[in-house]
């Protein structure tokens, strides 16, 4: 009964909890000092556990596959580990970093406990200058050399067009009456016009009617889609009327400017519709770690740059330094490129006029779609991608 108890809580009480779970840390036994840390962790079920050596600070990640945690982290204790944090690294990646005040040797290992399976988790100083996983799952050392390992690519491409808002989430609205989530739904469906007329390009859309989405939901799409790009599709309101143009926006742990950091709480207030079990995120900052992570926020930057200058190029209005970051629920997939662009601004008139003509809306998207086909230029595709 304490199982079942503990598993419901842990998949309805925190929003840190892979959407298909099946595992629970019900319990952790710490036992630190100045030369080690040792973690033995009581599990319902038996667990997949990785550990990753990372540089710059040291530290060391201990990635539990399908699991989610019903008790609180132990604070770190002893010295040797100087913080220890937690959050999704992906669908169905829970992951644990701690913080070293020097190298360790690290390794995990499954036990058998009294009440069932479990993990012992052992850091220890190693005297080295560099912190290394002994024996147990395989590391990756990093990114670059994971994209190495993949097999031959196909020829096709997927790109993921997220309408933003929909539903009851209804966005900004403008002067005149303009629903943000209309202007979204609709550009979006032109984007997908554009980009469906190449031939190695597929498309998927978040949502094709007035329906709402969790923020998290939508970044999912993407990743179960195994897409190339996600692109979230804004036109906000804000308080200065005389400000328009397009924005093109990346994820970063800390907003670029004001501006960029007012946005991004405007669009993260969108999970305030969300059922609960949505209505948190994981910790950008801890997602932004991930190794694979590293080299998508490359690839976003690389897109967004380009995109920028040919919107520029083709005398679409900007906004001064129109390529920006921010903190942005939606763009957490930690291995999609993406890019949230809003459009314009609904709280300036002459943007919103533009915003609703048929014409404007296919010329933007025209330009858009072939930033996307050079983007994916020279790119390939994993072959278990369909």
């Amino acid at each position: 009964m304490l199982r079942w108890l503990l598993a419901v809580l842990a998949l309805t009480a925190t929003a840190l909890s892979p959407a298909s779970a099946t595992s629970v840390v019900e319990a952790i036994e710490q036992t630190s000092s100045a030369e080690a840390l040792r973690w033995v962790l009581d599990l319902d079920a038996a667990a997949d556990a990785r550990l990753i050596a990372l540089t710059g600070p040291n530290r060391i990640v201990l990635d539990l596959t399908d699991t989610v945690t019903a008790v609180a982290l132990p604070a770190p204790e002893g010295g040797l580990v100087t913080a220890i944090k937690h959050g999704l690294a992906g669908e169905d990646r829970y992951r644990i970093i701690f913080t070293l005040a020097r190298p360790v040797a690290a390794s995990v290992q499954a036990v058998a406990l009294p009440a069932g399976p479990g993990l012992e988790l052992e850091l220890r100083a190693s005297g080295a200058k560099t912190s290394s996983i002994v024996g147990g799952p395989a590391t990756v050392a990093s990114a670059s050399a994971a994209r190495e390992a993949e097999t031959p690519r196909t020829a096709r491409h997927v790109i993921v067009v997220d309408a933003g808002h929909g539903g009851e989430d209804e966005g900004a609205e403008g002067a005149a009456g303009t629903m943000e989530k209309d202007v979204n739904l609709a550009f979006a469906k032109a984007l997908s016009a554009e980009l469906e007329s190449h031939d190695d390009i597929d498309v998927v859309l978040t949502r094709e009617d007035d329906t709402f989405i969790p923020l998290s939901e939508r970044a999912a799409v993407a990743r179960k889609a195994e897409a190339d790009l996600f692109i979230s599709i804004h036109a906000d309101s804000i308080r200065y009327p005389e400000l328009r143009g397009a924005t093109v926006y990346t994820l970063s742990a800390r907003a670029s400017d004001e501006l960029s950091r007012q946005v991004a709480d405007s669009e993260n207030a969108a999970d305030r519709f969300a059922d609960p079990r949505f209505a948190e995120a994981p910790e950008i900052v801890d997602i932004l770690v991930d190794l694979t992570r590293r080299e998508t926020i490359g690839f976003s930057e690389h897109f967004a740059t380009d995109l920028v200058r040919r919107l520029g190029e083709a005398n679409v209005r900007l906004i001064k330094n129109p390529k920006r970051s921010a903190g942005f629920r939606v763009l957490t997939a930690p291995d999609v490129p993406s890019v949230l662009v809003e459009l314009g601004y609904l709280s300036n008139k002459e943007d919103e006029k533009l915003l609703k003509s048929d014409a404007w809306r296919r010329e933007t998207a025209r330009i858009m779609g072939a930033a996307v086909a050079d983007y994916i230029k020279g790119r390939t595709r994993p072959t278990n991608r369909s």
